[in-house]
């Protein structure tokens, strides 16, 4: 058979990033990004080996710039495209794996976009806009929370009244399942183990972060809840607080609804924390210079983080490596070594030359020799959402 080619669509409000993978090739083919979407400013970048360009495309919505972006894709793969992969965020109760898109796929994707209003809605623009531009071609949704559907029941319930689970879906459906699924089934493969007799502590760190317990490949836990707001710190995001926190604000300072969330979601985490910035290597370069509210921002981050990954151990028969992934996790020799240095109760350790070697796309091990495995290996969501959209092609 042929090798095809998938496109992979990730659309948020005001962006579409997107990849072409081949199916005989480990690295992307084609890969961009459209920005600033509905506005003057809005830009198309792309890159395909070590060439670059852009294109100016002011005022181009979603369509406007699929328009666009559609014919460059063609002409990289010469016109043999075979399908399109859609990252949906939520798929709440209804998807447990990644679905061929049809009227009814697509009209339960918008009957769960209530649990996820940032995202699904965004997802949603960018599915319909390609089932116009390429109705015969196959189109297919990629979950980032079917991975968790294989939560035990008592690590997906909240302890709140029956009615609101039954009734309304309020549980925890954990994100970021694409990432977690693939690294840990890369890391099983690293340490020549079966991935149905294996066991991983996973943490996936970029500007949004989550743990998972991984063991066998199925997801039995993980930090993010209802929403991608429960957990660790993150670039913006409060993580875990007290959930008596928004009627304490809405008393003692007259904040709305609106503000709370605005402020849990936009203005907390890394950025709450040290005044300064979300981005982990902004932090890090203010922490040498000896900036408090950055040291302070990354010891939280790396306590928070341990405490989270200790707590998802508790899903674990056993400890056969943990990983680290994201932008954070694979570029932060730093994040790594004071997270681990919590974390001596599972007896993990570091070796230290091999965690500062590990960075920019490097994937390797860094634990020290007699200790438990400690991975870093870079996520590819891109191309574990082209393989789930091949499977369904067959």
């Amino acid at each position: 058979m042929q090798a095809r080619h998938i496109l992979v669509i990730n659309c948020g409000s005001s962006s579409i990033k997107f990849a072409l993978i081949h199916e005989a090739h480990s690295q992307t083919f084609l890969s961009g990004e459209a920005q600033n979407l509905g506005t003057y400013d809005a830009e198309l970048h792309w890159r395909r080996g070590p060439e670059h360009d852009s294109l100016m495309i002011p005022n181009a919505d979603h369509r406007a710039a699929l328009s666009q972006l559609l014919p460059i894709v063609q002409g990289a793969c010469g016109g043999k495209l075979h399908g399109i992969g859609h990252r949906v965020v939520h798929g709440g109760e209804r998807f447990s794996a990644a679905r061929r898109i049809d009227p009814q796929v697509l009209a339960e994707i918008k009957a769960t976009a209530h649990l996820a209003p940032l995202h699904n809605p965004a997802n949603l623009l960018g599915i319909e806009a390609t089932l116009k531009q390429f109705p015969n071609l196959p189109q297919v949704a990629v979950f980032d929370t079917a991975f968790h559907h294989s939560l035990p029941e008592y690590a997906f319930r909240y302890a709140l009244p029956e009615q609101l689970y039954r009734d309304h879906g309020i549980r925890r459906y954990g994100f970021h399942g694409t990432s977690h699924r693939y690294v840990s089934a890369r890391a099983a493969e690293m340490s020549n183990l079966p991935i149905e007799d294996s066991s991983w502590l996973s943490a996936h760190l970029g500007n949004g972060c989550s743990t998972c317990a991984v063991v066998n490949g199925q997801s039995r836990d993980t930090s993010m809840g209802l929403t991608p707001l429960e957990g660790v710190v993150m670039g913006t995001r409060s993580g875990d607080v007290d959930p008596n926190l928004h009627s304490h604000l809405a008393m003692a300072l007259g904040w709305d609804i609106e503000k709370i969330d605005y402020m849990l979601n936009h203005d907390a985490g890394l950025l709450g924390l040290s005044g300064l910035s979300n981005d982990m290597r902004t932090l890090e370069q203010a922490h040498h210079d000896g900036h408090e509210g950055a040291t302070l921002a990354i010891e939280v981050f790396c306590y928070r983080l341990a405490k989270s990954l200790a707590a998802m151990s508790c899903a674990l028969p056993r400890l056969d490596g943990l990983i680290f992934t994201g932008g954070i996790g694979e570029n932060s020799p730093l994040i790594r070594a004071k997270t681990v240095a919590h974390l001596r109760l599972l007896n993990l350790q570091l070796d230290d030359e091999a965690n500062e070697r590990y960075i920019r796309g490097l994937s390797g091990t860094i634990h020290a020799y007699g200790h438990p495995r400690v991975l870093v290996i870079p996520t590819n969501e891109e191309r574990q959402i082209a393989l789930d959209t091949l499977q369904l092609l067959h």
